[in-house]
């Protein structure tokens, strides 16, 4: 059964959640404040975050800040910070999903799952993309380039494998949306942006001059082909 981390402040949302994670199957903890939330990710080591931005003692974004140094556990922003830059900011610093306050609880339960799902690929059958000095071991989300390991979150591994199966092929933002979220996630296009950003500065030697991840103007990305040996 996945543990789920319920991070907020407000006792009436921490219940809601609560009650209908457990009702969708999952064992969920909660945490009230920062501080709170990043001792049970050490204590507990739970399956996914839900994570408000706005916390006391210890700001949201700290928190992911703190998550995401320690490893690559799945986080789904809830918060009230609904402009576009803080999309974008939660979005750079590794949420793999945004839900803002009002929500329905239905529909965080389902992108959960979601999230989930694409972390979960050890159940699926076994997988190696090479591309030139790229590799990804699929079932492990393990990246490597020319032999170094690369830490990517499920949505950044899930954006580059969708990429890799097809070097040279562009996708449209949009293709790339639904390749990695389906159709739980908001047709939020800017979000592939703040991923590509993402995969960029953890792949690329020089993210400035990306060699893998290209971007085609006015259309999308493409993984770049191999250059002949």
């Amino acid at each position: 059964m996945p543990t789920i981390l319920v991070v907020d402040d407000e006792p009436k949302i921490v219940q809601l959640a609560r009650d209908y994670l457990e009702h969708a199957g999952f064992s969920v903890v909660t945490a009230g404040d920062g501080a709170s939330a990043l001792h049970a990710v050490r204590a507990r080591n739970p399956d996914l975050v839900v994570l408000d931005l706005g916390l006391p003692v210890v700001d949201g974004l700290e928190v992911m800040r703190s998550i995401r140094t320690a490893g690559s556990t799945p986080i789904v922003v809830l918060t009230a910070r609904d402009t576009e830059l803080d999309k974008l900011l939660g979005l750079e610093l590794g949420a793999d999903d945004y839900v803002t306050k009002p929500f329905s609880p239905r529909e965080l339960v389902a992108r959960v799952r979601a999230v989930l799902r694409r972390s979960e690929h050890a159940a699926e059958p076994r997988e190696r993309i090479e591309v030139g000095e790229l590799v990804l071991d699929v079932p492990r989300l393990r990246a490597t380039v020319a032999g170094h390991p690369v830490e990517l979150t499920a949505t950044e591994f899930s954006l580059l494998a969708t990429m890799a199966r097809a070097p040279g092929r562009v996708f449209t933002r949009s293709q790339l949306l639904d390749a990695v979220h389906g159709v739980a996630f908001e047709a939020y296009e800017r979000a592939i942006d703040a991923h590509v950003k993402n995969i960029r500065r953890k792949l690329e030697p020089d993210p400035a001059r990306p060699r893998f991840v290209q971007t085609v103007y006015g259309v999308g990305y493409r993984l770049a082909e191999p250059e002949p040996a």
